[in-house]
């Protein structure tokens, strides 16, 4: 027989809004196997939980992370020092700190010489505790680009074709792609498209040829418009955001990850520990783009935009385990309870294609997080770790 634990008396929020009345979810195994009304489960004698008071929620998705960053004043410095254990061992660490704090699922969009895919298929076959991990490998970029320290460099339409195929050979799950520069490579600039509007289409055609979703460092105007043409699925971090882009991504019904936690940690979070220092070309990029990231969020939302939570972890002072922070970003730059709670839960399992996840109900992942309050009137009740009452993975009480 399957284990079995009743959640009486929820405040439910099921991934797309707030449900009427006061529910109980009863969770078999690692599925949801009924949700309704207490008085339905009046005969119920097995293992319960009363939640009075509480709100009970799908759990966080979040699309963008780097499992094998530290999050130190300067991530691709550690990552050159470690070798592969250390970079397995850190991505393990850091993917159970990023479950302990209520985050069910993420997207790595980048990894180390595929270390990150070991510590994701032994914990998505259950053999470690951690999110559901879908990983793109080694990003792709042109020689000389964002992130060519680690990523796999390809020039000209037949080699990016060949990148994205030795991703798929890896086993990723994803494909990214780096269409601009970025701040945190050194002799770049964020506004500059990098690969051109055919090597763009020839990576997403091909990744989307073997069934891989696709995701787009993308922060300068032309980058943004070269990936969105070829068909990209996300936009990653989206700074620099105009008309165009937006009617076009409307239209195409294309996701913007916003990344709101990864400049505001680098330019408002003191270095509180031992250890590399920002460096200063990286706090000058930021300077520059802050504020056209904010007007481009704000801009895309007003709109009616597709977006899904992402947080870049392990960029500087962008600890995992701090993710929910997003919400608390995402509302202040004029989003409302409702829609992050949204854009955090259903919409990412949506960008995944994490089939029967990210929402509350018969026959869907029992992935749970149960907060106190009505996180629809204080997004700290989702924001702050410390109103996290309960985390549950796959039915397992996990904190």
């Amino acid at each position: 027989m399957k284990n079995a634990i009743l959640l009486r008396n929820a405040r439910i929020f099921d991934g797309k809004k707030m449900l009427e009345g006061s529910l109980s979810v009863l969770i078999e195994g690692d599925k949801i196997t009924q949700v309704a009304p207490d008085s339905h489960f009046s005969n119920y004698s097995g293992e319960q939980l009363d939640i009075t008071g509480k709100t009970l929620m799908p759990g966080l998705i979040d699309c963008h992370v780097h499992l094998c960053y530290t999050a130190s004043g300067d991530p691709s410095a550690d990552g050159k020092k470690m070798g592969h254990s250390q970079l397995t061992l850190t991505a393990l660490k850091n993917a159970q700190a990023t479950l302990r704090s209520g985050i069910t699922a993420v997207r790595d969009c980048g990894g180390r010489d595929y270390m990150e895919f070991g510590v994701r298929d032994a914990i998505n076959k259950g053999e470690f505790d951690g999110p559901t991990i879908y990983a793109s490998g080694k990003i792709i970029c042109m020689t000389g680009g964002h992130g060519h320290s680690h990523g796999r460099i390809a020039d000209g339409v037949e080699d990016v074709r060949k990148a994205v195929r030795e991703q798929i050979h890896a086993g990723c799950d994803l494909v990214k792609i780096m269409a601009t520069g970025g701040v945190m490579t050194p002799g770049v600039n964020p506004e500059d498209a990098h690969y051109s509007a055919e090597e763009m289409a020839s990576g997403v055609h091909e990744a989307h040829r073997f069934h891989r979703r696709t995701a787009s460092h993308a922060q300068g105007t032309e980058g943004i418009l070269n990936a969105v043409n070829a068909g990209i699925d996300s936009i990653e971090h989206g700074i620099f955001l105009d008309d165009e882009c937006i009617a076009k991504m409307l239209q195409a019904g294309t996701y913007v990850v916003p990344t709101l936690a990864a400049l505001h940690n680098i330019m408002h979070v003191p270095n509180d520990y031992d250890g590399p220092k920002i460096p200063e070309f990286i706090l000058d990029k930021c300077r520059r783009v802050a504020s056209a990231h904010q007007a481009s969020i704000k801009a895309f939302y007003r709109a009616g935009g597709k977006f899904a939570m992402g947080t870049d972890a392990g960029t500087p002072h962008n600890k995992h385990g701090s993710n929910a922070d997003e919400l608390r970003l995402m509302c202040a730059n004029g989003m409302s309870n409702l829609d992050v709670l949204r854009i955090a839960t259903f919409n990412g399992a949506d960008l995944m294609g994490l089939e029967n996840h990210g929402l509350i109900a018969a026959d869907y992942a029992a992935d749970l997080l149960i907060v106190n309050g009505n996180p629809a009137e204080d997004i700290e009740m989702v924001a702050n770790c410390a109103n996290h009452e309960m985390v549950i993975k796959a039915g397992r009480i996990i904190r």
